[in-house]
């Protein structure tokens, strides 16, 4: 039966060619060296397809850590995103946190304060703290600043001073508080 045979046929190339991977191109050992390709020529091609394996090694190691340095830059940066999402937030509210210092600054330096006027100043006091311990817990911290050496990355000088009372190169005055978050200044 042709059709029988030619199945045969088929498996069997098909059996003799996974058999002669091992050897190079499809053929086996015997058929190579049939061919005229003998032990010396066979050995370049390892030692070629060898080389080619290492190359294609190196590549795929460093396709590797191009993802992962890549997975990292993002995690960093969605860690940096969620950490400081509320900078532009804190930086208005600093704003407000200065003006009850300065309204508590002003009630406390009225000669004449008026009975009336005490719950209203606690008042404040209380929403002043309050908005400190929102600040803690955000992240927010106030930069402790007078008589603290100056340093340049975290203090605005305005102007300098003659001030017998202090060492030379400390802040003298504040004028208004800095705040960091998480460690950046605001």
């Amino acid at each position: 039966n042709e059709v029988g045979e030619g199945y045969l046929r088929i498996n069997r190339n098909r059996e003799g060619r996974e058999r002669g991977q091992k050897a190079g191109n499809g053929r086996t050992g015997d058929e190579m060296r049939e061919n005229g390709i003998d032990g010396q020529e066979m050995e370049e091609r390892e030692s070629v397809l060898k080389a080619e394996n290492a190359a294609h090694r190196d590549q795929l190691l460093r396709a590797l850590a191009d993802v992962v340095n890549t997975r990292r830059q993002a995690e960093r940066n969605a860690s940096d995103a969620r950490q400081y999402a509320v900078l532009e937030f804190a930086r208005e509210m600093l704003g407000v946190a200065d003006n009850l210092q300065r309204a508590i600054a002003a009630a406390e330096s009225q000669p004449r304060r008026l009975v009336e006027d005490a719950p209203l100043i606690q008042g404040v006091r209380a929403t002043e703290r309050m908005l400190e311990s929102i600040f803690e817990r955000f992240g927010v911290r106030k930069i402790t600043a007078l008589a603290a050496p100056f340093d340049p990355d975290l203090h605005e000088a305005v102007m300098e001073v003659d001030d017998a009372s202090s060492p030379p190169g400390t802040v003298a005055k504040v004028f208004e508080d800095g705040y960091t978050l998480h460690g950046r200044l605001v």
